[in-house]
């Protein structure tokens, strides 16, 4: 009961200091972070898990953040301990599940001045978006400059980069493409080549 009661929503303090904190959503009790409150909108009936980090800038101190850094739809379901960093702009859609520990970023560190220690060298930023209806597995990792299309389904423990068309299974360390929904087809797998073949049929 008491966790409950540190929950964030949107008629408390904190709720009231994001960007947008839409009517029917929830953030779990106890935080691990937040940071840059104001340039996050969360969409209605969303419910985030426990010790979510939700982080937009490159630290607590930057005085100026992108008005819409870090957008959450309506009605996603992200599992605890997820950690999203939106240094720029990273979009989820309405609808978008996630398992528990996924991680989603759109920068990451450079490496161009070996004096300098990598924490403090930035990549370039890469906007992030996650399309509608998709399923992001446990342990998932969304890399800089991904684009995962509507009624996608990751794979637990997938790292993915790049862009993924709707309606596609991916997985795998780089994820690729398992199998998709090909119209007036069904569903067709892809070989270790990415080529995409039909699925044999059982015989009667």
């Amino acid at each position: 009961m008491a966790e409950r009661v540190g929950d964030v929503t949107p008629e408390t303090d904190l709720g009231a200091e994001f960007g947008a904190f839409g009517r029917g959503s929830c953030l779990g009790f106890p935080l691990a972070t937040v940071f840059g409150a104001g340039a996050i909108h969360i969409g209605e009936d969303t419910l985030i898990g426990r010790y979510a980090t939700l982080s937009v800038g490159y630290g607590p101190t930057q005085a100026v953040l992108p008005p819409r850094a870090l957008v959450i739809g309506d009605r996603c379901v992200l599992g605890a301990r997820l950690c999203v960093t939106a240094h720029e702009s990273i979009t989820i859609a309405d609808d978008v599940w996630f398992g528990q520990d996924v991680f989603v970023s759109d920068a990451s560190h450079g490496y161009s001045d070996p004096h300098t220690p990598i924490g403090r060298q930035f990549g370039i930023h890469q906007p992030v978006r996650i399309g509608s209806g998709s399923w992001i597995g446990h342990g998932a990792m969304i890399l800089p400059g991904t684009t995962i299309g509507r009624n996608v389904v990751v794979a637990a423990g997938s790292v993915v980069r790049g862009e993924v068309e709707d309606h596609a299974v991916v997985g795998g360390v780089p994820a690729r493409v398992i199998r998709r929904l090909e119209p007036g087809v069904g569903w067709v797998a892809a070989d270790g080549s990415g080529d995409v073949r039909a699925l044999a049929t059982t015989p009667a």
